[in-house]
């Protein structure tokens, strides 16, 4: 340490008291100038809806009452009390679905086909959106701008323009948005954000995670239920944006998770619930600014399940992103293989493992006279459904951002994306948080994929 440094330290200060004040000062700074527009609450357009205060109901409309949507019904229907909330409409491209929800729910609920009918109902506070991944762009946005609050599942959104268009409206209109991922309200996460946002670890070196599951009948070959039919489906409607429009196909409909036009496969469907609490746990999320992703379906799981079509997304993906400051993050994914690998944060000064409520941190080798090994046990667990609701409707009423929130949510969607582009088109993906453009090494600029610019989009 500088003589300098030396003469900044109190009397009972130590090296690593400086470095946390310090680590803290820099993360705060870099969190502030990485913004593109104002955070939550400054500066921003004022916004619609009605305010809600400490004691007042909450009511919400349901959009999508599939298999995670009624699991968020049977969720938020179960804690009304608790949470003093109430449900009063259900919205989904299934007349059946939407009839099963109803009835479910109980009370006055409304049941409607078009999200837009909930949406315009003046009493819904908050949208919760669990369609099809193509649609919680034009749900989302249509709630906020209507002044309501969005829990919206994950991914985000589709494709990496929508990611921005859902950011900009959340940022002119004030409302708060909640993506689906549930492991960033436990303990353990906001946790490791706040250790190393006093410098614990060091400048992060790399982040490892993992997603694996083993499917040898193909992962998300969901039985097709006897209503999945041209007459109690919307398909037109079901289909959206999409520009590959086929006629009605069930198996599409119920397994759209294996299709490019709908989903990104793992990519978008499994690896959000691991980067969410990841980059939070750095303690200061930032866009990426290379990413490399690759994949393969090579198994071809879906030759084991009679009467199903071959997916076109990937059964085995890796994706490394770099950030700014030499920080990478390294994340696999797979339905053909259930070993995963650790879950860590590396720091030049020591290593943060995170588990079900508990941090591990060990310090490096060379800083072992420096920093003790730390642990911290009984800190919220696990990815409670119900953990993440109540916390979107505490930050409603408290006006504080959600754990999975907008800011977190369009850098997490960035990497997504960008690691889709790079798989599909064969391409490492440099991206510019300020122009928000890709281009590859050479400097050639790379459009995003939407809809209509591949085959299967």
């Amino acid at each position: 340490m500088s003589e300098q440094q030396n003469s900044a330290l109190g009397a009972g200060d130590s090296r690593r008291g400086f470095i946390k004040k310090t680590a803290a000062a820099a993360a705060a700074t870099a969190t502030v100038s990485s913004l593109k527009t104002p955070v939550y609450g400054q500066n921003q357009a004022p916004s619609t809806g009605r305010v809600i205060g400490a004691n007042d109901r909450i009511v919400v409309g349901f959009v999508g009452v599939g298999g995670q949507g009624m699991a968020h019904v049977r969720s938020i229907k179960r804690n009304a009390g608790e949470n003093n909330v109430e449900i009063v409409a259900a919205c989904d491209v299934s007349k059946t679905r939407t009839a099963e929800a109803v009835e479910y729910i109980g009370g006055d609920c409304k049941g409607y086909g078009d999200h837009r009918k909930v949406v315009d109902r003046k009493d819904v506070d908050v949208i919760v959106c669990s369609t099809v991944d193509h649609w919680h762009t034009d749900i989302t946005c249509d709630a906020l701008e209507s002044g309501k609050h969005v829990y919206c599942e994950k991914p985000m959104t589709r494709y990496l323009g929508e990611a921005f268009r859902i950011y900009d409206t959340a940022k002119k209109t004030g409302k708060l948005v909640q993506v689906g991922a549930q492991r960033t309200s436990s303990g353990a996460y906001h946790k490791a954000a706040e250790l190393n946002r006093e410098g614990l670890s060091g400048p992060l070196v790399l982040a490892t995670g993992s997603y694996m599951r083993n499917n040898p009948q193909g992962e998300w070959n969901y039985q097709i239920p006897g209503y999945a039919t041209a007459d109690d489906i919307d398909w037109g409607r079901w289909l959206g944006r999409v520009d590959n429009r086929i006629p009605f196909n069930a198996d599409h409909w119920r397994r759209w998770r294996k299709y490019y036009p709908y989903c990104a496969g793992v990519l978008g469907d499994l690896l959000p619930h691991r980067l969410h609490p990841l980059m939070l746990a750095t303690g200061n999320p930032q866009f990426p600014t290379r990413v490399v992703s690759l994949g393969n379906s090579a198994f071809e799981t879906d030759k084991n399940t009679p009467g199903t079509y071959m997916r076109s997304v990937d059964e085995n993906v890796q994706l490394l992103a770099e950030f700014p400051g030499g920080f990478n993050m390294f994340l696999t994914s797979g339905t053909v293989n259930e070993q995963g690998i650790v879950e860590c944060i590396r720091g030049h000064f020591g290593t943060m493992y995170l588990g079900n409520g508990k941090i591990e941190f060990k310090p490096e080798r060379p800083f072992a006279d420096e920093f003790d090994p730390e642990t911290h046990n009984g800190l919220e667990p696990g990815e409670s459904i119900s953990a993440h609701e109540k916390n979107l409707f505490d930050a409603i009423r408290s006006g504080n951002q959600p754990s999975a929130n907008i800011d977190l949510a369009v850098k997490v969607q960035t990497v997504v994306s960008l690691a889709e582009i790079s798989d599909r088109l064969n391409v490492m993906c440099l991206f510019d948080e300020k122009t928000r453009k890709i281009t590859t090494g050479d400097g050639k600029e790379v459009e995003a994929i939407t809809y209509g610019s591949l085959e299967l989009s």
